[in-house]
């Protein structure tokens, strides 16, 4: 069974940036789309970007659209997030995600969609 494990978060200041990255360990992304969300306290967990099993489509919410990358290593290990011109509303715990072998494309914003979790980093960003 794949862990997923993130690493990169920490504090920055507003119009910084951060570089997350989600390892598959004991499997791999090949063949599975790959989602990034984020949470914060009394909020839904929710998307911030995803990338499809191929790597050939990109979804990103417009409250990121822009300023955040999704991207994924060539040997399918590692999917990373690219976050640029940091705000402080984007303050949150980001966690990596794997999607069910079953969704190749579309309905991304699906959490149920979603059948492996990493544990979370934490990203906050000063003003």
């Amino acid at each position: 069974q794949v862990q997923l494990v993130e690493s990169g978060g920490g504090l920055v200041q507003a119009g910084g940036s951060l570089r997350l990255s989600c390892a598959a360990v004991g499997g791999s992304f090949q063949g599975y789309s790959v989602g990034w969300f984020r949470q914060v306290p009394g909020k839904e967990r929710e998307l911030v970007a995803a990338i499809s099993w191929r790597g050939s489509y990109r979804e990103y919410p417009e409250s990121v659209k822009g300023r955040v990358t999704i991207s994924r290593d060539s040997s399918e290990t590692a999917v990373f997030l690219q976050m640029n011109s940091l705000k402080p509303e984007d303050t949150a715990v980001y966690y990596c995600a794997q999607r069910g072998r079953q969704y190749l494309n579309g309905d991304y914003y699906t959490k149920s969609t979603y059948h492996y979790w990493g544990q979370g980093t934490q990203v906050t960003v000063s003003s």
